[in-house]
């Protein structure tokens, strides 16, 4: 609770004053304090975005730091981090075209421009971006489900899920849900959060509630890691793994996020440590 009022309350008022305003810039605070590791804002979002296999947009590190009896827990949710200085952008062949920073702060990708080429997917210092390659949770039963089936609407537009259909080979990654942040709607893991760690908002309103927790605590970010990994990948190999193993093979984070208070990249996506 925040001043009488549920945190998304609070938020959703954030959210329509920001709204009203010209280039709000987006933001994100994920008070490690209060994640319980539920791993509910991981599946909301898979929901929201209708991920096949192989993407998820926000996976969440579970941590355990020290030895028996002396053990330590720390769940750490991995949206994309947004940044001000995406290497994203800068290597992908089709600058300010395929993939870009947007005035409001979120890096956004056109799926009719990108050509899946995967060096994206290694320059983020997060490995926030994953290729689709194009499967089916359903696919080896007798007949793919029609919920799988049913289209997307990443950036505004509608995307069907159908076989040699982008996004399908196409670089993807977290927006803020920006399809709901547009119409209004705070990002599904912030509504789907169940002890509210996750704040968002206009970083450029003092008086918003992401503005007032920067404010009030020690924030810090995630750390922007090289790693030469276990080899390197081709761009097939890149499709459609799940995000443990494209860390595992190409690098960071792994299971053990790291974190720094002045990262390189410049990102957007805050976080409180306990």
């Amino acid at each position: 609770m925040f001043e009488g009022k549920d945190e998304i309350i609070v938020m959703q008022e954030d959210l329509k004053r920001a709204l009203s305003k010209p280039n709000p810039k987006w933001g994100m605070l994920i008070d490690l304090r209060r994640c319980v590791g539920c791993h509910a804002c991981t599946v909301g979002c898979m929901a929201e975005q209708k991920s096949p296999p192989g993407i998820m947009y926000r996976p969440l590190y579970d941590v355990v730091n020290g030895k028996f009896p002396n053990v330590k827990r720390l769940f750490v949710p991995r949206p994309c981090q947004q940044c001000d200085k995406p290497p994203c952008v800068e290597a992908c062949p089709f600058k300010g075209k395929a993939t870009w920073k947007d005035n409001n702060g979120i890096v956004m990708i056109d799926y009719e421009k990108c050509v899946g080429c995967g060096r994206c997917v290694i320059a983020c210092p997060y490995k926030a971006r994953m290729l689709d390659g194009g499967k089916f949770y359903t696919q080896d039963t007798p007949a793919i489900q029609d919920y799988e089936k049913a289209p997307a609407f990443e950036y505004g537009k509608k995307w069907p899920r159908e076989e040699y259909h982008i996004p399908i080979g196409n670089a993807r990654k977290c927006h803020f849900c920006y399809h709901r942040v547009k119409s209004g709607i705070l990002p599904n893991c912030v509504t789907t959060c169940i002890s509210r760690a996750t704040f968002f908002g206009d970083l450029g309103d003092k008086d918003s509630l992401i503005c007032r927790m920067i404010k009030n605590n020690k924030v810090t970010f995630l750390a922007a890691v090289k790693s030469p990994g276990e080899k390197k990948l081709t761009k097939e190999a890149l499709k459609g793994i799940t995000p443990e193993a494209l860390a595992k093979a190409i690098g960071y984070p792994g299971s053990h996020p790291q974190f720094s208070d002045k990262p390189q990249a410049q990102p957007r996506v805050y976080y409180i440590l306990p």
